[in-house]
């Protein structure tokens, strides 16, 4: 019960980590910390699949200016003051409980009681101090005497004998061999970090029982089919929320590489899961940028996915630089000298500006830039990309830039038009470009039409850029396909049962939002239903 109690309490401490930094991402006017792939980054991927994806993978991250090990200036107790301490000065223990955490001193400086953690330990490549010896990827701040219990064996799941600390388990697995096992608040983040490694490092020979266990020698898989099909289970269930990605972010300054499992939480199925076939695109599969202020549903319990069938595919996809997307654009009011507000080039893809920069003059000028018409009927979710940069706005973008939805209930024919007010705009005017999600779940069911508003007056006339724009949505392939509109006659109310997420995250009841579809399992018995 003790146990229990710690991994509960540590799970809230999670909760509240990831909700200060939600905070802070929901007052700043601009796009957080949870998007800061460089442009380009992960563009040779596009179209690989499988073995040759890893491999495109591995000569993208193979290389960092990682940090010399130990503490002082610029080395790895100096790397950990910006990646693993919290907002009250406390390191980060991903091995230990919360009320065991250490409060750092001052930047490079150990923290009392604790070493440095190797996820992969350096006897498993024959103890050579290496890149991957330093690789802050695999370093993570933990309290002295679970590292020396968990020693150098493989993550895995602990079935008996666990002589942990009540928080990381050390013992046996299903094999009789020995194992550790992160807190379910954590199991995401180690998987993703194990997925690295196996990739980043997928060249070296593996050395030692303990390494052999979960790895095999050579490029592809290099994980052993049961290891990632565990961790594929524990990253799907434990998502990428706000803390791993700014850790992503952090890391990815001081190193100059990033991990990829992390900004894409779905390649692993691309690389060892059911997508193996299917050709991978950065440009449109889900970042971990597109959960809302990096809610990823990480921290819960890992659970059974109640909907494993459910699939995102794309409902419109354009590259303006390429095309103009079917786009068509409205002038509601113009004083400017130009026929178009909004105009299409091959480099910045459409573009709004009233401005004319002959003269150094602002005009006031009002036109919407609108979609094709997309089908949003049977969808279960659905959101919005855009790739876009705004200059000159001043901090008062939001004052002038609008996006906007027109839905057409298919039932009864219902038209409705909104705002969508989860647009997000750069906190700093530059030409830089970033992606930016717009939930689009209130319309699934519907057909809808989004129109990009572009407003100026003679006092701002900012210019707004957009590249791409990409509507995806959720469908369920096979599974749960009934909704009931009578669930009582199926689920007993005034008994236990569990809520979750389409993408198979449990829900509390302060979790469901109106107009959501849910699983609701009790026992044998499951059922999909809206929220109303």
């Amino acid at each position: 019960m003790r146990q229990n109690n710690k991994i509960t309490i540590n799970y809230m401490r999670k909760k509240l980590l990831r909700l200060s930094l939600a905070f802070l991402v929901s007052v700043m006017p601009a796009l957080p910390m949870l998007a800061q792939i460089p442009e380009g980054y992960y563009s040779s991927l596009k179209g690989k699949k499988g073995a040759e994806l890893k491999t495109a993978i591995h000569d993208i991250i193979k290389k960092a200016n990682v940090l010399s090990y130990g503490s002082g200036n610029r080395k790895t107790w100096w790397g950990f003051w910006t990646t693993d301490r919290d907002e009250r000065g406390y390191f980060i223990d991903r091995y230990s409980s919360e009320s065991e955490w250490v409060k750092s001193t001052s930047q490079g400086a150990v923290g009392a009681g604790m070493n440095i953690e190797h996820s992969f330990p350096k006897s498993w490549w024959g103890g050579a101090k290496n890149q991957a010896y330093e690789d802050l990827y695999n370093l993570m701040p933990c309290e002295s005497s679970i590292n020396s219990t968990k020693s150098n064996y493989p993550m895995g799941k602990v079935v008996s004998g666990d002589k942990g600390n009540g928080w990381t388990k050390v013992g046996e697995g299903t094999d009789g061999k020995k194992y550790w096992e992160p807190a379910d608040p954590w199991k995401g983040d180690f998987a993703r970090g194990y997925m690295y490694m196996a990739t980043a490092y997928q060249d070296y020979n593996w050395v030692g029982t303990q390494a052999l266990q979960i790895l095999q020698q050579g490029a592809y898989p290099t994980l052993q089919k049961w290891a990632y099909t565990l961790y594929i289970q524990w990253a799907k269930a434990d998502k990428p929320d706000a803390l791993e990605i700014k850790r992503n972010n952090d890391v990815a300054k001081i190193q100059g590489n990033r991990n990829p499992y992390v900004d894409f939480p779905n390649l692993m199925e691309y690389v060892w899961g059911d997508s193996t076939n299917i050709a991978f695109n950065p440009e449109t599969t889900v970042k971990s940028s597109s959960y809302v202020n990096g809610e990823g549903g990480g921290g819960g319990s890992v659970d059974p996915d109640p909907n494993p069938d459910a699939t995102e595919v794309n409902v419109y996809q354009a590259t303006f630089t390429s095309n103009d997307g079917g786009c068509k654009e409205s002038i509601i009011s113009n004083s400017s000298p130009y026929d178009n507000i909004w105009t299409r080039n091959a480099k910045y893809g459409w573009k709004a500006t009233a401005y004319n920069s002959d003269n150094k003059s602002n005009h006031a000028a009002e036109a919407t830039l609108t979609l094709p018409e997309v089908d949003l009927t049977g969808y279960d979710d659905a959101k919005l990309t855009i790739n876009q940069a705004i200059n000159f706005a001043k901090g008062k973008a939001l004052d002038y830039l609008k996006v906007e939805l027109k839905s057409i209930d298919t039932s009864d024919g219902t038209v409705e038009e909104t705002q969508l007010t989860d647009f997000a705009v750069p906190s700093e005017d530059s030409w830089t470009y970033y992606d930016y999600t717009l939930d689009l779940s209130h319309f699934v069911g519907t057909k809808a039409t989004i129109s990009f508003r572009y407003t100026s007056d003679d006092n701002m006339c900012c210019t707004w850029e957009i590249k791409k724009a990409t509507i995806t949505g959720t469908k369920n392939s096979t599974g749960i396909k009934e909704t009931t509109t009578e669930p009582k006659d199926f689920i007993d109310f005034s008994k236990p049962y569990d809520v979750y997420s389409i993408d198979g995250r449990k829900l509390t009841p302060s979790q469901t939002n109106a107009n959501s579809i849910v699983i609701i399992r009790q026992n044998s018995k499951v059922i999909k239903m809206r929220i109303r």
